[in-house]
């Protein structure tokens, strides 16, 4: 059996990583609801371009839409809009605003 090799900015497993009960990855945030941001599990480039664009530990995120199929996914960064593939918002961990 061969084994799949994975890119070397993503962690192994990615969709089914583990989360806290309040906590769970950006691209299973429904629209409309507003969440913050604990932290990456992107690395390399990834990491860096997500950190660029203001996806930034305890920063506040605005899921305005997804996709019919959920790719990609429209999200509000302090005061402007941001389009991320699902597998981008997978490795992102957030938690819902209480």
């Amino acid at each position: 059996m061969a084994s799949v090799k994975t890119s070397s900015n993503y962690p192994e497993g990615g969709k089914h990583m583990r989360y806290k009960s309040n906590c769970c990855s950006l691209s299973q945030v429904k629209a409309g609801k507003r969440v913050r941001i604990r932290c990456h599990h992107a690395q390399g480039a990834v990491r860096q371009r997500l950190l660029d664009l203001g996806f930034v530990p305890k920063s506040e995120i605005f899921v305005i839409r997804r996709a019919p199929l959920g790719d990609p996914i429209q999200c509000r960064v302090s005061n402007y809009c941001v389009t991320l593939r699902q597998a981008e918002a997978d490795l992102i961990e957030v938690e819902s605003q209480v």
